[in-house]
């Protein structure tokens, strides 16, 4: 097939789903046309050694990267983040049509941030049928800290003109595909396709003398957390859960965040000697870290929209046969549970978490040891990085073989007016 990608996010940026996508359908004999931007995530500035211009395309191997100017916010505000959103759909409306002619259909990695490039790609490249990969629902997690509810409606506004496009919407967990359905598309138009991770890294390694040495102190339970130590994470829970098992086990922040000084400071307050810190690491030293401890810590706080986020540290762990210990709702203590791959408990409840923890502890190594075999197990049947491509070309052939007549008949109407 000749496949076209939109995509605001691109490597060399951390755009991991649609730049292994690119490159394994390129792989299996495809001719894929991509049409992205500069890079500049996450600074908001374009990276050292390039230049924005409108002439720029590179080609290797049926792969062909089409990058398009686009305004550079500098920092996290909403209104240059809108603009940097409008820019780019500018740009993509005016180059698209010419480079994306005559491909048999178009894949579109479409979080909030590639609404308005979407919608206004769409209306030029009249009947080629769209594979829409959404990784969120709507807009609200982009614009929470405003208060200017008229950009969410119209990013909102802008996506459900995609919806109504697509021949099919995957998306990336089962709550957004029920959130997706109930804004009135057809649940057979839904796929659900899990993330993949970045294999050449994450797989099974044993643990070498440094990431003991950062990891461990003892024979005691380690418990990891590795990654933002954020708000979404919510890991004062996990510091009063570890306080309250101070002789049972260990528990290891690994990485940093907005949220750090706060959860360091709860640590000392409470007095947690088995809470420790380590300063965020490569990704090339994860598995070897993930092997140096007993369970990896999946945490997500309790909120609406977050029920339907599955984290990629989980694939990761799952990948590298790590057991884990999930203090989630929805999705992925759901995931957890199914494989068999670990334990989890409700968010945001520090005495159920305890618990979890406490019995992580009892179970015996060996067990430990099955738990991290059946994740991988459902890794590789679920959450592959082949079986998720498999399963996307699929969805490119069945959309490409049969064109859905577009419409502009709304969704619902209380999402465009919203």
């Amino acid at each position: 097939m000749r496949v076209g990608i939109l995509t605001y996010h691109f490597p060399p940026e951390p755009a991991f789903i649609p730049g292994s996508l690119a490159e394994e359908l390129a792989a299996r004999g495809h001719e894929v046309r991509v049409l992205t931007g500069f890079p500049d995530y996450p600074g908001g500035h374009v990276y050292p050694g390039w230049r924005q211009r409108w002439r720029h395309e590179t080609r290797s191997r049926g792969l062909t990267v089409r990058r398009v100017p686009r305004y550079s916010t500098g920092d996290g505000a909403v209104r240059p983040r809108m603009a940097a959103w409008l820019s780019f759909a500018a740009s993509t409306a005016f180059v698209g049509r010419s480079y994306l002619a005559g491909v048999d259909v178009l894949y579109v990695h479409q979080p909030p941030a590639a609404a308005f490039a979407s919608a206004a790609l769409l209306r030029l490249l009249g009947q080629v049928p769209v594979v829409l990969h959404v990784p969120d629902v709507w807009a609200e997690q982009s614009v929470e800290d405003t208060d200017d509810d008229r950009w969410a409606a119209r990013v909102r506004a802008a996506m459900a003109r995609t919806y109504r496009s697509a021949s099919t919407i995957a998306v990336s967990a089962p709550s957004l595909r029920e959130a997706v359905v109930a804004t009135g598309v057809e649940a057979d138009r839904v796929p659900v396709v899990l993330n993949w991770t970045d294999e050449r890294i994450f797989r099974p390694a044993p643990a070498g003398s440094a990431a003991r040495g950062l990891v461990r102190r003892d024979d005691r339970c380690v418990v990891m957390h590795a990654g933002t130590i954020g708000a979404r994470q919510g890991l004062e829970t996990a510091v009063r859960a570890a306080a309250a098992l101070e002789n049972t086990m260990d528990l290891v922040l690994v990485g940093s965040g907005g949220q750090e000084r706060r959860v360091r400071g709860l640590a000392a307050e409470l007095r947690a000697d088995n809470v420790r810190f380590v300063e965020r690491r490569s990704p090339l030293d994860m598995p070897e870290l993930y092997a140096a401890a007993d369970y990896q810590l999946v945490m997500l706080r309790d909120l609406p929209a977050l029920r339907g986020t599955v984290p990629g540290k989980l694939q990761a762990a799952l990948s590298c046969a790590a057991p884990v210990v999930a203090s989630t709702g929805g999705d992925t203590a759901a995931l957890v549970e199914r494989a068999r791959a670990g334990l989890s408990c409700p968010p945001g409840d520090w005495a159920s978490l305890a618990d979890r923890f406490w019995l992580a502890a009892q179970i015996p190594p060996p067990a430990r040891a099955e738990m991290g075999r059946r994740g991988r197990q459902a890794y590789l049947r679920e959450m592959s990085l082949s079986a998720g491509v498999d399963r996307i070309e699929g969805l490119l052939r069945e959309a490409a073989a049969n064109p859905r007549e577009k419409t502009d008949t709304p969704v619902r109407k209380s999402i465009s007016s919203e």
